[in-house]
């Protein structure tokens, strides 16, 4: 394997060690901080949101690029972080999505100082928090409140999805539907509602809304907790739902059918709590944007056909300020939010060179 891919699975690895849950990301941004201190003629620093952010000047005045990573997972802390290798593969959970992403930061680093390539202006290497789950893109939103427009493109990376380009931003709704009730004793209070029996009543409702083919729309129930106890009728229960759209006016039709949904169910002694707990907006620039087209012109450099995409990524909140932003991938891969995932190693130095070239393109 050449010495460079080998290095940059290294550090991929050291970071996807790191348990990183979203808003528990402060020991992995510690790590990726000492490692950007190491690197020369780099600046580094730690925003209030806990992103971490490393500069490299340009040799002249010309506004910035920037390129960012996420730092967080989806795993709770105490997952089993093992990984093996393979010849052509790594498996691990969380190698993908985004320990490789953030390794990344420091491939680019690393080839344009061994190429000696110089843009004219600064090139700012962000891992950011809380990009996953009930984040809701709160490190991304640090960074664009700070740069605004003056960077020349916001440019996110993924460890997976390589010869994709992800120029559109995916319509996110996330809630929170809690029920209470009296609650009792199994055996005594028999026929009193149950919070547990209400709330999987409202799910077999909800995964039974039709959802559009086109645009494209989701309907997904992620997490149910509640109860006290296998002998108590439960006086709360609650689930967390996802809903997703290609389509703004598709999605706020979805919303307004779970929310008639969650209301039918509202009664005296049943009650019934929405709470929005997440929203990802959304955004889009032109498939004949010049940042688009550099996109993939670096992919067919590299031998891919580029597809476009539209995703639910950190992208979304530039895109939605009207700022040109794409998502693109590093390697393949696969499983990913799941313990079994993997990368495959094969394509990652041609996932790097896409990157330096786009980085190079923006820049000049």
């Amino acid at each position: 394997m050449d010495p460079f891919v080998e290095r940059l699975l290294d550090l991929a690895i050291e970071i996807q060690q790191i348990p990183a849950p979203t808003f528990h990301e402060a020991d992995r941004a510690d790590f990726v901080r000492e490692c950007f201190q190491l690197e020369k003629r780099v600046t580094v620093e730690m925003d209030a949101a806990g992103n971490v952010l490393a500069c490299l000047p340009g040799y002249g005045s010309s506004a910035p690029v920037l390129v960012s990573a996420h730092l967080d997972t989806v795993f709770p802390i105490d997952t089993n972080l093992r990984f093996t290798r393979e010849s052509d593969r790594v498996f691990g959970a969380g190698i993908g999505d985004n320990a490789l992403g953030v390794a990344g930061l420091f491939g680019l680093l690393w080839l344009l100082f061994e190429r000696k390539i110089q843009l004219p202006g600064d090139l700012w290497l962000t891992a950011n928090v809380c990009e996953e789950g009930l984040g809701d893109l709160k490190g991304m939103r640090a960074l664009v409140d700070r740069f605004g427009d003056l960077p020349k493109a916001y440019l996110i990376l993924e460890g997976m999805s390589l010869g994709h380009v992800y120029n559109r931003g995916l319509g996110v709704r996330r809630y929170r539907i809690t029920i209470n009730t009296t609650g009792g004793h199994s055996w005594t209070d028999y026929g009193q509602p149950s919070a547990v029996h209400e709330l999987a009543s409202l799910a077999t409702k909800l995964t039974a809304l039709v959802m559009p083919a086109k645009p494209r729309t989701t309907l997904n129930v992620g997490k149910i907790s509640g109860g006290t106890s296998v002998n108590t009728i439960a006086a709360e229960a609650s689930l967390e739902l996802d809903l997703r759209s290609e389509g703004l006016d598709a999605l706020q039709a979805v919303v307004q059918k779970v929310e008639e949904t969650a209301a039918s169910l509202d009664s005296p002694d049943v009650r019934v709590q929405l709470e929005l707990i997440g929203q990802r907006p959304v955004g889009e620039i032109s498939d004949n944007h010049p940042l688009v087209l550099q996109a993939q012109s670096c992919l067919k450099e590299q031998g891919f056909q580029p597809v476009l995409n539209i995703g639910s990524t950190d992208a979304n909140l530039p895109l939605s300020r009207g700022f040109p932003a794409v998502t693109i991938g590093l390697t393949h891969g696969a499983s990913a939010h799941t313990v079994h995932e993997y990368i495959v190693t094969g394509p990652l130095q041609k996932g790097i060179e896409q990157l330096v070239q786009l980085v190079q393109k923006i820049g000049s």
